[in-house]
């Protein structure tokens, strides 16, 4: 949680010697939401979007010339994160503050609790991505709702005696993935704080090296 201990970044500065790592593992939840997002989406609308996963989620987009309407209140943290994208690219960043503005948007990331009123801004055959905790309340029936980000584990997992929240079993939420990814691969720094955005598509190309595989397919 960054508000509780900076994702991760307390115990590390608490502990320098430490010597497991520390991995938040939302570099590949991000990378999970990311690649649900047909290739032809040219915009989408944010909530949540001054998050840890917001924020990456946004500047990974932008990057790629989608523009993302970035549902927040404060002028100061949508500009924050503008000023983090490259030059060229930050007109592809736009700042809503409310939910009229993506009327006309067929791809809603939500990573903030929407009520069934706000969803009615979104025109019929939206889908809502989402990585908000619990899941939003699918209240349209013209429209359609994924998941929470959540990877299949490799076939050759045995003995696995546990269930995640809401998910079958042999699935975990992609932070716990990206954990396990983390380790398969050695990775000896801690990934804690923010995101990487950087690192968002080596982490998916590790995960998918390793057997996992994303349970929603677009």
């Amino acid at each position: 949680n960054e508000a509780l201990n900076g994702g991760g970044t307390l115990f590390v500065n608490k502990h320098p010697q430490l010597k497991v790592r520390v991995c938040h593992g939302n570099t590949l939840t991000a990378a999970v939401i990311l690649n649900e997002i047909p290739k032809d989406v040219k915009e989408v609308f944010l909530t949540g979007s001054t998050s840890k996963l917001g924020r990456a989620i946004a500047l990974y987009l932008c990057r790629r010339r989608i523009r993302v309407l970035m549902l927040t209140s404060s002028t100061e943290r949508f500009q924050k994160i503008q000023k983090e994208a490259p030059a060229d690219t930050q007109n592809y960043l736009v700042h809503v503050t409310k939910y009229q503005a993506a009327q006309n948007c067929k791809t809603w990331i939500a990573g903030k609790w929407i009520t069934p009123w706000e969803q009615s801004w979104a025109p019929s055959g939206t889908h809502f991505h989402q990585f908000v905790v619990p899941p939003i309340l699918a209240s349209r029936r013209d429209c359609t709702y994924g998941d929470l980000a959540a990877m299949r584990l490799p076939e050759d997992v045995e003995g696995l005696g546990s269930c995640e929240y809401k998910l079958e079993r042999g699935v975990v939420h992609a932070c716990h993935a990206g954990g396990a990814v983390h380790q398969l691969e050695g990775w000896t720094h801690h990934e804690i704080g923010p995101i990487d955005v950087d690192r968002i598509d080596l982490v998916w190309e590790a995960a998918l090296k390793h057997g996992f595989r994303p349970v929603f397919q677009p």
